[in-house]
């Protein structure tokens, strides 16, 4: 289906972000990701000895840190080609382009509200690949809801081999079931209705120009969800979904030992679970708060104090900020280059 690479104006390659705006009300958004801030920083920072965590970052052994450092860069290059699996589908994307755009996105995703890195990330691959902006974003947020899904699935399987549930934990992870199976069901089913959906569309009284821009995005986010729909594809996306959990989860075992800490691997498992599911929570730059609180409620109850788990986020925060600052600068450099190219060359 490559011949449905965009080229409509609303989805042609190279133009400017603004058709991706991010929507307004960003102050009622601001303060509510700002007071959810405070009030989980209250309850995760009572009590805790920040000479101890000082002493704890300060004796940090190095080659356990730059372990946990190398891990999270392999799972960075292995989420770059686990979206390039989708993206192939409509046509041929290269794995730098693939991971210049992952690491921009995430970067967007560190430093803007709104997870609007996944805007960032769409852009600058759909620039450089011709693929249509809405069939790229809907990959970027499929690829979204199934870690979402896998990271429940995982989460459920650990609780049930470990001896202490968080209660908060175990209550979060039904909704967000529920969703990853309503989606799953969504992706399966929508694709094959489309016959039904554009016969909607047109039988609406819509002004002619707005109908075929909507049959037109219409058609560019089913062919997002039709990726899916490939046997093959989905067993080498769901394969790479595997190894990306798996360096995540050795990367905050590493990390723990930099600290002087020893953790399962399960419980390595539920943290990056807790953390990923309050991710989804309106949050300020860096995800501050509610990764603290998350440590501190998914830790304190096999054995580990406060202070240890405020230790251990703030390491891990700080080494996901210095890996995706430094990919995530440079792939915004590349994109600067390559448009300047691209206007000298015009």
């Amino acid at each position: 289906m490559d011949e449905q690479k965009g080229s409509s104006a609303t989805d042609t390659p190279g133009t400017s972000c603004s058709r991706f705006a991010l929507p307004g009300h960003h102050g009622i958004y601001w303060a509510g990701a700002l007071a959810l801030a405070a009030v989980l920083l209250y309850f995760s920072l009572r009590g805790i000895e920040w000479r101890q965590v000082w002493r704890i970052l300060t004796r940090a052994d190095l080659r356990y840190v730059a372990l946990a450092l190398g891990l999270a860069w392999a799972a960075l290059i292995f989420r770059a080609i686990r979206w390039r699996i989708l993206l192939q589908s409509r046509g041929p994307v290269t794995i730098p382009a693939a991971f210049w755009a992952t690491s921009a996105g995430y970067l967007g995703n560190n430093f803007l509200p709104g997870r609007a890195g996944e805007l960032v990330r769409t852009v600058m691959v759909s620039a450089e690949s011709g693929l249509g902006r809405t069939f790229v974003l809907t990959t970027a947020l499929s690829e979204r809801m199934c870690d979402a899904i896998t990271l429940v699935l995982i989460s459920s399987v650990v609780l049930l081999t470990l001896p202490v549930r968080p209660g908060w934990f175990d209550r979060a992870a039904r909704p967000f079931a529920i969703l990853g199976f309503a989606a799953v069901t969504l992706i399966a089913v929508l694709p094959r209705l489309e016959r039904l959906w554009r016969h909607l569309l047109l039988r609406f009284p819509l002004p002619h120009t707005l109908r075929d821009k909507l049959l037109h995005v219409m058609e560019q986010v089913l062919s997002g969800i039709r990726a899916f729909h490939d046997a093959g594809r989905v067993f080498r996306f769901f394969i790479s979904t595997m190894v990306i959990w798996v360096l995540d989860g050795f990367g905050t075992v590493a990390g723990m030992h930099a600290l002087g800490m020893s953790i399962t691997l399960p419980l390595a498992f539920l943290l990056i679970t807790g953390l990923a599911l309050g991710s989804a929570l309106p949050s300020t730059p860096g995800y501050v708060g509610i990764y603290q609180f998350v440590a501190v409620s998914v830790l304190t109850p096999f054995g580990f104090s406060r202070t240890n788990a405020i230790a251990y986020i703030l390491l891990a925060q700080a080494l996901q900020y210095v890996l995706i600052t430094f990919w995530g600068l440079l792939a915004l450099a590349r994109a600067r280059g390559l448009n300047f190219r691209a206007r000298s060359a015009t």
